[in-house]
């Protein structure tokens, strides 16, 4: 019978327990399938530092070899040193990795040459239909000439390029506290900040997919109470924490306290577009007013799009655009191959805070200008109708405006909101922002008693 898929291909990548949902069988047709999509004579893969992953990762390598392609394994890695090696190499790229999720899970984000994504629209449809069909009737004719499987180190150069991209010679020195939730930060960071003017201070460093300190999710608020508990008792300048495969950079000032990956957004877009004049910058519709404000005080073109790495991609591609941002701390980089990367933002705030003697709190002040709600998620038996009765009560108020490019977004002068379905769990994603806290506050009760209504 033919492997039921529907539940770990996702709109982005391949994602699900292990054994229980996926294995190394399927592992390796997912290789072969990769290499019949893409044609790929050759390709790079890489693992983090799950249980699983060495198994799934040389499953799907022996998969692609099957079918004729030369599999280049750079072991363990972070997702942005994966597409480093993908953009590097000119090579399309598999990354096994179930990011912040818990450790029984696995998956496989995969890219196309130069880190181009593979989502459902470019390829990874048609990569599910081969699995199925292999799965039933059994996995394809081997090539006449099967590919070599070598290994490849490239964390030296992929520290190395990033650092050629932000200059950190010349900065004050800086105390850091570096949070790495027993995920691939531990991996990277020091060979990424070995050798600067930094006093980095390690946490949870030790590689461990079964990350027995906190989840690796520093969007929780949860994941970085010991971050920045250790910001404050060692009087650091700042704190960094990184997801479970490092793709994703949150920061803290040196009080402790959260800085908005909007701020964050718009200090990297205000610096980009100093390196490149007139440049546009991608933000996506739940980011801050302040992006678009900052992209514009600085000469440049800010371009709003939806949520989602696929779209900030495609929007990266289709306009030129030398930076986009995300609200959930994905940063994207023209050169880097358009692909997010958080150590290159991380890199980005060291340059700017030690480039100057005021504090990170004082720098970030300029960018991060109105009351936010962060994103509340409502269970609801049923988004279509709760989404409904949002717009009725909103539509047709005077100054108000409504677009649903994501979701709803209901825009007034001092205040805009954005009401989003989750494409996977029973769930509605509220963002307020407005001019000041009692507004906030109050709009935000105001929806939230219309998505959790009853009846």
């Amino acid at each position: 019978m033919a492997a039921d898929l529907s539940q770990i291909v996702k709109a982005y990548d391949v994602r699900g327990v292990v054994p229980d949902q996926w294995d190394e069988g399927l592992a390796e047709l997912f290789g072969a399938a990769f290499v019949r999509v893409t044609g790929a004579d050759a390709i790079v893969v890489g693992h983090d530092m799950r249980p699983s992953s060495p198994g799934l990762s040389g499953a799907f390598s022996r998969g692609a070899a099957r079918l004729g392609a030369d599999v280049t394994l750079i072991g363990l890695c972070s997702t942005d040193q994966l597409y480093f090696a993908s953009g590097q190499l000119n090579l399309p790229g598999a990354m096994f990795t179930a990011s912040h999720n818990p450790a029984q899970y696995n998956g496989i984000k995969m890219c196309r040459a130069g880190a181009a994504p593979v989502g459902q629209d470019t390829g990874l449809a048609e990569i599910r239909t081969l699995v199925e069909q292999w799965s039933e009737q059994g996995a394809p004719e081997a090539a006449a000439a099967p590919g070599t499987v070598t290994e490849r180190e490239t964390l030296d150069d992929y520290a190395t390029y990033l650092r050629s991209l932000v200059d950190l010679t010349a900065i004050r020195p800086l105390k850091v506290v570096v949070d790495a939730g027993n995920g691939m930060g531990g991996h990277t960071v020091p060979t990424v900040l070995g050798g600067l003017p930094l006093d980095v201070v390690p946490m949870y460093f030790e590689l461990d997919g079964t990350f027995p300190n906190h989840e690796a999710n520093p969007l929780d608020p949860k994941n970085i109470v010991d971050l920045q508990a250790r910001v404050r008792a060692e009087g650091a300048d700042l704190g960094l924490a990184f997801d479970g495969d490092a793709d994703r950079c949150f920061v803290v000032d040196e009080r402790g306290e959260p800085v908005s990956p909007s701020a964050i957004t718009a200090l990297v877009a205000a610096r980009e577009l100093a390196k490149h004049p007139g440049g546009t910058v991608i933000h996506n519709l739940i980011t801050s007013w302040s992006v678009p404000e900052v992209v514009r005080e600085n000469g440049g073109t800010p371009v709003r799009t939806r949520v989602g790495h696929s779209f900030i991609k495609e929007e990266m591609a289709r306009t030129g655009a030398i930076f986009g941002g995300e609200h959930s701390a994905h940063y994207y980089f023209k050169d880097f191959w358009n692909a997010d990367t958080g150590m290159l933002a991380a890199l980005h705030v060291l340059a700017a805070l030690g480039g100057q003697e005021g504090t990170l709190s004082d720098l970030v002040a300029a960018y991060d200008r109105y009351a936010s709600s962060g994103e509340i998620n409502s269970t609801v038996a049923d988004q279509t109708a709760r989404m409904a009765a949002v717009k009725t009560a909103y539509e047709g108020q005077d100054g108000v405006t409504l677009d649903e490019l994501d979701g709803l977004t209901v825009t007034a002068d001092d205040w805009w909101f954005n009401l989003r379905a989750s494409n996977t769990e029973p769930l509605l994603r509220l963002n307020v922002e407005a001019r000041d806290e009692a507004t906030a506050a109050k709009l935000r009760d105001e929806v939230l008693a219309l998505v959790r209504a009853t009846g």
